[in-house]
């Protein structure tokens, strides 16, 4: 496999990973949970897709023939109003990481080594790609984190949980 499909098949793999977090937190939280801040002047797990959302259609849409942050996107105001139910939060979730896969989905050996704007800046292609996947693990993490937080207790872990990692390695080393 050469380097171009290698480093793509990657790049896929990882930015599902993260998705598939968000998801399995997102199914842990209600209405009221996702809506929930620490402080104040925190972020909910509602502004916080709203942002992702928000970074990821204007980063991934026109990719090759526009700046990745576009004129539409209102970055402030995805801060100020976050998303009132679960249902239109995950529905902008969804929507936005398949205007990311879609894209990905477009990139090949005669695209790969093109120029992409943000803010004006140029970046090549993989600086890009890891720019926005380091930002997005961030925040994912977050999301993951305000998560186990309201949760508490009741949280269902998304990798080992505390205390099992002999049992789980058990179980990786004896296939």
């Amino acid at each position: 496999m050469e380097f171009i499909d290698h480093y793509l098949k990657s790049v896929r793999f990882e930015f599902h990973k993260y998705k598939q977090m968000g998801d399995k937190t997102f199914s842990q939280l209600t209405n009221d949970e996702i809506l929930w801040k620490y402080n104040d002047d925190d972020n909910s797990v509602s502004q916080i897709v709203k942002h992702i959302s928000g970074n990821l259609l204007s980063r991934w849409t026109n990719i090759f023939t526009e700046d990745g942050e576009k004129p539409w996107r209102d970055r402030d105001q995805e801060f100020e109003d976050p998303f009132t139910s679960k249902e239109a939060m995950i529905a902008s979730w969804e929507n936005a990481w398949q205007c990311l896969f879609n894209t990905l989905g477009t990139i090949n050996a005669i695209n790969f080594h093109e120029q992409i704007k943000i803010r004006n800046e140029e970046h090549s292609l993989i600086e890009a790609i890891n720019r926005q996947m380091t930002h997005y693990a961030a925040h994912v993490g977050q999301i993951v984190y305000l998560g186990k937080m309201i949760k508490g207790q009741e949280w269902i872990s998304l990798s080992i949980p505390k205390g099992q990692s002999e049992t789980y390695n058990k179980e990786k080393f004896n296939r």
